[in-house]
């Protein structure tokens, strides 16, 4: 059976103090009869004192002596004495209702040829009458030990118990409010547990917030390998079904120059898929940017110059309106892959004759630069545009030569700058922006 801790607290404490008691009585039980004797003997001296002295002052005349005598035992009715002569002869004896006790204190005064005897009603503190005093004593000291063990016991209990109730809400991880605790040792200890389970709740958040990102992380990774090993399957077929009609010399394959030509394109595809996948794996790994005070509008300029062409080709034209004196402060080299791949993206999804505008806006703290373009996403698929191989127009990106992995690597990349980054909808087309800090 389960012996919980004020019961051991209370017995211990009424055990020890039953042991002090007892220490104490064997240790002074000598020392305190001789005391109530001595202060027995010493009240019957100052009681008789005053007839003594009377009585020493009649010049021992009988007839005197017996007025005195009589005289202060009426005034003293509770007084048990008597006067003696040498022949033993009472001169005066006390009319006392009732005999002096066995082993009452007696004392014996001189009064020349006669002699007073005092008797105290009070006896004397013997063995079996020390036992008897000692046990009533010792029952009420007991009595009163007792109440303030359980006082003692249960004070010491409440603050051990109000913790092993929360200690168990706490082990099924149950909210627990802490209460107002004693300003002692056990008051620390109930404060520590509670700060302990506090930091124990915070760690195991962060495990599961971890844990949901691994398997995130781990989903992300088997969907990009999934569709990574679609996209590098698809060239190598069509590539091998060309190679085996030339082979074969079937039809329109016996022109080997066309169609190696073919496959050389097919090949280029594929190796800028891999490139690109190359570029997303690197980022994922443990990259450093190296941040340098950069100008926003000599990156943009060089972009927009490496692109002439393709923007001839697609018959669309961009626009760039940013003051001279823009200056962030980020990764020359990410920045630039940023702006590739946002730039790449606009000019491929913007009709013939449409303009690309990009700008930059002062926000607290940075320069958020935006590449506006026209047209409409579906809202339900904007958030999946940033997932490696998503596409929104399947058939029509594969004809523009995408890939899938513009945004992603773009996405990638900001995630290492730790920029804020958003793509939407406004009324004047798809807006891409970020914001690039200032300083470090």
């Amino acid at each position: 059976m389960k012996f919980g801790i004020f019961p051991k607290v209370f017995i211990y404490t009424t055990l020890f103090l039953f042991a002090v008691v007892a220490i104490a009585v064997g240790l002074f039980y000598q020392q305190f009869v001789a005391f109530y004797n001595a202060q027995q003997q010493q009240q019957l001296v100052a009681n008789y004192q005053e007839l003594y002295d009377d009585l020493r002052t009649s010049g021992w005349d009988r007839e005197q002596m017996i007025a005195i005598a009589q005289q202060f035992a009426d005034t003293n009715q509770t007084f048990i004495f008597r006067i003696m002569g040498e022949d033993e002869t009472t001169l005066f004896r006390t009319q006392h209702r009732d005999a002096p006790p066995d082993g009452g204190t007696r004392m014996l005064f001189s009064l020349g040829e006669y002699t007073l005897i005092a008797e105290n009603t009070a006896p004397t503190l013997g063995d079996g009458d020390f036992v008897v005093t000692a046990a009533f004593a010792i029952t009420a000291i007991m009595v009163v030990a007792l109440i303030g063990a359980a006082f003692f016991a249960r004070q010491m209990t409440i603050p051990i118990k109000r913790l092993v109730a929360d200690a168990q809400k706490m082990k099924e991880l149950s909210p627990v409010e802490p209460t107002q605790q004693r300003n002692d040792e056990l008051g620390d200890l109930y404060k520590d547990v509670h700060a302990m389970y506090a930091k124990l709740k915070d760690t195991i958040l962060e495990l599961e917030a971890e844990n949901a990102r691994r398997k995130e992380m781990e989903e992300a990774q088997r969907y990009f390998f999934s569709a990574a090993s679609h996209e590098l399957k698809t060239p190598i077929a069509a590539a091998r079904v060309v190679m085996e009609g030339m082979l074969a010399d079937i039809g329109d394959y016996k022109n080997h120059p066309k169609y190696l030509s073919e496959c050389i394109k097919l090949m280029d595809e594929q190796s800028k898929t891999i490139y690109e996948i190359l570029d997303i794996v690197n980022l994922d790994g443990n990259f450093e940017p190296q941040p340098e005070q950069i100008n926003i509008g000599d990156i943009v300029q060089t972009q927009a110059k490496m692109y002439a062409p393709m923007v001839g080709a697609y018959g669309v034209e961009i626009k760039i309106a940013m003051p001279s004196g823009a200056i962030c402060h980020v990764d020359p080299h990410l920045l630039k892959k940023v702006l590739s791949n946002i730039m790449l993206n606009a000019i491929q999804n913007t009709k013939p004759g449409g303009c690309i505008h990009v700008f930059t806006e002062d926000v607290l703290g940075a320069v958020r630069l935006c590449v506006l373009n026209p047209g409409c996403i579906n809202e339900e698929i904007l958030p999946r545009l940033f997932d490696p191989f998503y596409r929104a127009d399947s058939a029509r990106s594969r004809k523009n030569g995408q890939t899938g992995l513009g945004l992603a690597i773009v996405k990638k990349t900001l995630d290492i700058f730790g920029a804020e980054f958003g793509l939407l909808n406004t009324d004047d087309g798809v807006l891409f922006w970020v914001d690039l800090p200032v300083s470090s």
